[in-house]
């Protein structure tokens, strides 16, 4: 994600291309949790992510941008999660959480039904709790 750029592109456009038409429904339902978690507007992040507020980073190497606080990708078979790896409760929300597998820096999840909606409040929440912390 540290290529990706916020666009003026809309969401709603993009998630009109989603094939399927559940997987949309799902989609605007997360888009509505991190909304409400976040207060944030959702935007387009390059031409698949759409993110929720904004952090600026710096590498060691001199390297910087901007990404998302939080956010999340309709993939062709699953959702990618974009949440902070460090969230205060992680590890015991992701056994609360449902069917779901971790990447390095991703949680994909394959529906909305096969989770807790309740539990990724929670874990969009602290997510950007910490985020905000390390990010001022």
């Amino acid at each position: 994600m540290a290529k990706t750029i916020e666009t003026n592109h809309s969401v709603a456009d993009f998630i009109k291309t989603v094939p399927d038409a559940q997987r949309q429904k799902d989609a605007h339902a997360i888009i509505d949790v991190m909304k409400t978690e976040s207060g944030f507007e959702p935007k387009m992040w390059g031409p698949a992510i759409i993110g929720f507020g904004s952090y600026h980073y710096k590498y060691e190497s001199g390297h910087e941008g901007d990404a998302p606080l939080v956010g999340f990708s309709p993939r062709k078979n699953e959702f990618a999660l974009y949440l902070s790896s460090q969230f205060d409760n992680r590890d015991e929300l992701l056994k609360e959480f449902g069917k779901h597998k971790t990447g390095k820096s991703c949680i994909y999840v394959k529906k909305l039904d096969d989770i807790n909606v309740n539990v990724l409040r929670k874990m969009v929440a602290n997510s950007l709790k910490h985020s905000k912390s390390i990010h001022k």
